[in-house]
């Protein structure tokens, strides 16, 4: 290693921000698939850098597609915005940290169905980067050793992890690990409704199709009476 290297003036220095994520990610042999996290990758300073190299990439893109960026004033500034909307707004979830929660023990032995929802999410299909809406609703059976959190907290940890590019199966799976890592219930369980754009807006163009579909952990995967307690309140509110 040359002195530049030490120094950090060396060639990683000036190579694109994102490679410089990508190498720390590689090294650490860390998944970067779409709907992964990487905040703890990205050092301080360089979320703007990307920002700006994505702004200039999506300038290439819009001349690949024979639009005047440079005369068309409707489009003039449309990569830097479409760079803010990824990285600050729809995607903000690949980018930065977890929401903090506070956790609170279950001091009176809470030990009885609770349901949160419908929380209203949005996210984008990692295929066709089309938006995806919909509702979740949450189903926990706590125990004296769960830990309770604030109504407001299922919504955040939900959304953050819905502003990557998704597919909805894997999303909820991703929000029902992290409800069983946060809360450590008896069961959960956890069903998303959405409305998909790449059916909307391309493909078939049918805009009255819904995705539902369901991950059961626990007590609701063993007890059918309960899974269809869960079911039955939750039909009650569509």
């Amino acid at each position: 290693m040359g002195m530049d290297d030490v120094e950090g003036k060396g060639p990683e220095a000036d190579s694109p921000v994102s490679e410089r994520i990508r190498n720390r990610l590689r090294q650490a042999r860390k998944r970067f698939n779409a709907n992964d996290n990487i905040a703890g990758f990205i050092e301080p300073g360089e979320l703007e850098l990307l920002l700006e190299e994505v702004a200039t990439k999506m300038r290439g893109v819009l001349q690949s597609l024979v639009i005047d960026i440079d005369n068309d004033h409707n489009t003039q500034d449309t990569a830097r915005r479409v760079a803010k909307m990824y990285l600050n707004e729809v995607f903000h979830g690949r980018y930065r940290p977890a929401p903090p929660v506070t956790e609170f023990p279950n001091v009176t032995s809470l030990n009885e169905l609770m349901i949160v929802g419908p929380m209203t999410v949005r996210s984008a299909c990692s295929h066709h980067f089309c938006p995806i809406m919909g509702r979740v609703w949450v189903g926990l059976m706590p125990n004296q050793n769960s830990n309770l959190i604030g109504l407001s907290k299922y919504a955040r940890l939900a959304e953050w992890i819905l502003s990557r590019p998704q597919i909805q199966e894997e999303a909820i799976a991703q929000i029902a690990e992290l409800l069983m890592e946060k809360v450590k219930p008896d069961g959960l369980a956890v069903v998303m409704e959405a409305d998909h754009f790449c059916m909307h807006w391309r493909g078939v163009k049918d805009t009255g199709a819904k995705m539902t579909n369901s991950v059961m952990r626990g007590s609701f995967l063993k007890d059918p009476a309960l899974r269809r307690e869960f079911l039955s309140l939750i039909s009650m509110q569509n």
